[in-house]
């Protein structure tokens, strides 16, 4: 009796995740016809991402900023876990929740103090559009025409309109260009007496609003600035009767080296904007925080008058009971962030003499740099891909901005992790 054949052949191999991925989704920030087929990833612990192929990469920009803590950390796991079984979500109009009460109440520890009132929203865009809506419906409440907003060049504040109005316009913003309202934008790169006399000339009777990425502008080139010379603007839109907007989505939660990048300056903001680190980058959940100043231009009997924005999800209590772990965490984070600062400063130190790079800057965890290339910096840059691409490589995920490196690694990271990264920089730079 003859065996049966072995019938494999006649099946087609599964395809991959990657595989599957290219015939269903379409990504954030990519040509879909020119790029690479994604990598798809199957298990993430502290800093390492395991692909499905079984590579690993060492994740070093925290998964787009958000990742401060490092990726399976049980204990916002586990809060997740009981914050589920007790209470998922509900309606936040009319209703409230203990997670949501005791996360406003350990963030206004943090904010600086003239901080009053928390307002839950999704993610950093919508953060934005929620103090933008303030700012202005501040001024409409006090029945006074002031509705122009002041932003700086080269800054990024989100994708969605009013977020897009207020960033720099580029190719990200093109196809919506005449869409957007008119904004007067601020030069920083010039020399600061300049900014100063700037600033001046722009303000007018209906400016009503100054937004600016405190002391580091990210997606623009990881740009550094001074507090100094943010303080000073501050203090004059102050004195013009102007609303200060600090977005601290990016360089809040210890980015910069304090919890927030305003508690280098003297004078506060008005208005604060922050999410991407707030969960430890579990899951999506955003604030807004305003002085009591601000608040009571909507406390009134006139309906009218109140702040008409919500979200289906608005203090979603298992976003929020991460966001409570991740405080937790970040709490006995202090010595690991200035570790990975003194690191930073001593890799600095070990490249400057490199003809490849310049303009090594560093401030908190954000170590930055430009690569030399005679179209000079840009995000769209020709070098780009070829770096990311050569990182990969190397075992480490890090996203250039155009020719412009930064690493932005979750607190968790070693020494011996950190080094690898340089490494790779090392490594790549030397073969360009």
């Amino acid at each position: 009796m003859k065996k049966p054949q072995n019938q494999n052949h006649n099946h087609k191999q599964q395809p991959s995740l990657s595989e599957k991925d290219v015939d269903m989704i379409w990504h954030p920030y990519t040509q879909m016809k020119t790029a690479l087929p994604p990598i798809a990833l199957v298990k993430a612990k502290d800093v390492t991402l395991y692909a499905e192929n079984g590579d690993t990469y060492i994740d070093a920009i925290s998964s787009w900023w958000v990742n401060i803590h490092g990726h399976g950390r049980t204990e916002i796991a586990q809060r997740i876990f009981e914050q589920a079984k007790k209470l998922d979500h509900t309606i936040f109009a009319g209703f409230t929740h203990e997670p949501a009460i005791e996360l406003a109440e350990k963030l206004l520890k943090l904010l600086p103090e003239d901080q009053s009132k928390i307002f839950y929203s999704d993610n950093g865009s919508t953060a934005i559009e929620v103090a933008l809506k303030m700012a202005i419906q501040y001024w409409k409440n006090k029945k006074r025409r002031k509705t122009k907003i002041i932003a700086l060049k080269n800054s990024y504040h989100g994708d969605t309109f009013g977020a897009m109005a207020v960033g720099q316009r580029s190719g990200f913003t093109l196809p919506f260009q005449d869409m957007l309202f008119d904004v007067d934008f601020l030069d920083l790169t010039q020399e600061p007496e300049k900014v100063i006399t700037e600033f001046k000339k722009i303000i007018t009777k209906e400016s009503a609003a100054f937004i600016f990425e405190p002391l580091v502008q990210g997606a623009g080139g990881m740009f550094m600035y001074s507090p100094e010379l943010l303080n000073e603007l501050i203090q004059i839109a102050h004195e013009n009767e102007i609303i200060t907007i600090a977005d601290e989505v990016m360089t809040g939660f210890g980015r910069t080296g304090k919890w927030f990048a305003s508690l280098y300056l003297k004078t506060t903001p008005n208005i604060f904007c922050v999410s991407k680190g707030i969960t430890g980058g579990v899951l999506p959940l955003a604030v807004t925080s305003c002085t009591e100043k601000i608040y009571q231009a909507f406390y009134s009997t006139d309906k009218q008058k109140t702040f008409f924005h919500g979200h289906s999800y608005t203090a979603n209590a298992i976003a929020i009971s991460a966001a409570l772990a991740s405080y937790d965490l970040l709490m006995q984070s202090s010595e690991k962030i200035e570790q990975i600062e003194k690191s930073h400063n001593a890799f600095i130190q070990r490249m400057s003499a490199s003809n490849k790079i310049e303009n090594l800057r560093c401030r908190g965890t954000i170590l930055a740099f430009d690569v030399k290339t005679q179209s000079g910096t840009s995000y769209f840059n020709e070098l780009r891909d070829h770096l990311y691409e050569s990182f990969l490589k190397e075992g480490v995920l890090l996203r250039p901005l155009g020719n412009v490196v930064y690493i932005l690694p979750p607190y968790c990271i070693t020494p011996e992790e950190l080094n690898k990264i340089y490494t790779a920089i090392e490594n790549v730079l030397a073969s360009l």
